[in-house]
């Protein structure tokens, strides 16, 4: 999967914004939902947060407090480091977090999770309350995915395909994965959870 977000790196937030390829997608509500995700996260509390599997960026940007992103890919990083300047960041692996223990007082993570097969949601969530008090989850709503799983196939600009696993979520299903939590936004595009660990 490291190759497939280096080579997606400086497109991957065209998902985001419509561009690129996703600008002919039908997506009602999209722009309205994207803005209640920024104020959302934009709303928690300020406190030292790792953002695993940070990416470009493009959500670490509204978390407050001292941020740590971290990605396994260079090239995620670099757009990061361009768009959410405010945070520091380093390379690694988000089921092996390279920290000490009870280092956060927040694991923030968007659009990862969801990506994680059975034994791998049983290490992340192990790691991230060996390092946190709390998660906060963003990832994809059921709201708009008549599946709760499935193994897609992505196209880049370049013309590769990847088959990348991919999972949907209600707010309360989620909670209910993580152990417990509250969900603090669900719409048809996004939702996001936070857990106590």
């Amino acid at each position: 999967m490291k190759e497939y977000y280096d080579t997606r790196a400086n497109e991957y937030d065209d998902w985001y914004l419509g561009r690129g390829l996703f600008v002919e997608r039908e997506r009602p509500d999209w722009e309205a939902e994207l803005a209640q995700l920024a104020a959302t996260i934009g709303s928690l509390p300020s406190g030292r947060t790792l953002d695993v599997a940070c990416g470009t960026g493009f959500l670490t940007r509204h978390l407050s407090g001292d941020v740590v992103g971290l990605d396994q890919s260079s090239r995620m990083l670099t757009e990061a480091m361009r768009q959410a300047p405010h945070a520091t960041y380093v390379r690694g692996d988000g089921l092996a977090l390279p920290f000490p223990n009870n280092t956060f007082s927040r694991v923030f993570t968007g659009h990862f999770y969801g990506h994680l097969r059975e034994d791998e949601r049983a290490t992340f969530l192990g790691e991230a309350r060996r390092v946190a008090r709390e998660l906060v989850v963003v990832d994809a709503s059921r709201g708009h995915s008549a599946i709760a799983e499935d193994v897609q196939e992505r196209i880049l600009n370049d013309g590769t395909r990847w088959e990348v696993y991919k999972r949907w979520f209600t707010g309360e299903g989620l909670a209910a994965e993580l152990g417990g939590g509250e969900t603090l936004y669900e719409g048809s595009w996004f939702v996001v959870v936070r857990a106590p660990l």
